[in-house]
């Protein structure tokens, strides 16, 4: 993967935590940088350690699938990717009071929720020539700063902008999916 190819994957792999903390700024009352921090740390760890789980599942299975191994990518890419353009266009509301600040472990689990993709991505980079820990540092430090500002503009932009980040890290995805099959199949 080309250095570019790793910065694409990285935001639409940081697009749900976007949309998350937007809507976790829209929740809390006046959100602080200190606050916002610390949820775009917790969302980047859990982004960052999941591909490297997903990616260890994937090489524990290469040499059974490496006949269709670019076919498992491109398909889980799109899954993920359809996915989250369909999540893009659901309308959830949370009507309560707002506090001033999230609990760890509702910040932890709404994390891991968000971070079910990379896990799946990462079993997917197993079947490719690349630098795992690279590409997972540059995921985690991605959503970390995806996630922190989420938070901040979350308060204002509530979830109009969330929705759009979500759409568009989907389209990236199933256009990394396709490039990587197009270019195993000779295609490009």
């Amino acid at each position: 993967m080309t250095p570019l190819t790793t910065l694409l994957l990285a935001f639409s792999m940081s697009a749900d935590a976007f949309a998350a903390s937007i809507g976790k700024g829209a929740m809390i009352e006046q959100p602080r940088f200190r606050e916002a921090l610390r949820t775009g740390l917790i969302f980047g760890t859990v982004e960052a350690l999941t591909p490297l789980l997903g990616w260890a599942l994937g090489v524990a299975a290469a040499h059974h699938v490496e006949a269709w191994d670019h076919w498992i990518v491109f398909t889980l890419l799109l899954i993920i990717g359809g996915h989250m353009i369909v999540a893009s266009f659901s309308v959830e509301h949370e009507e309560s009071e707002r506090p001033r600040r999230r609990t760890w472990w509702l910040l932890a689990a709404t994390a891991v929720a968000t971070s079910i993709d990379a896990l799946a991505v990462g079993i997917g980079l197993a079947f490719l020539d690349i630098n795992i820990l690279v590409t997972a540092l540059a995921i985690g430090m991605v959503t970390t700063l995806m996630a922190t500002l989420g938070t901040l503009l979350g308060r204002h932009l509530g979830e109009l902008i969330g929705r759009r980040a979500e759409l568009l890290g989907g389209l990236i995805l199933i256009g990394i999916g396709s490039g990587i099959l197009t270019e195993h199949l000779g295609m490009w």
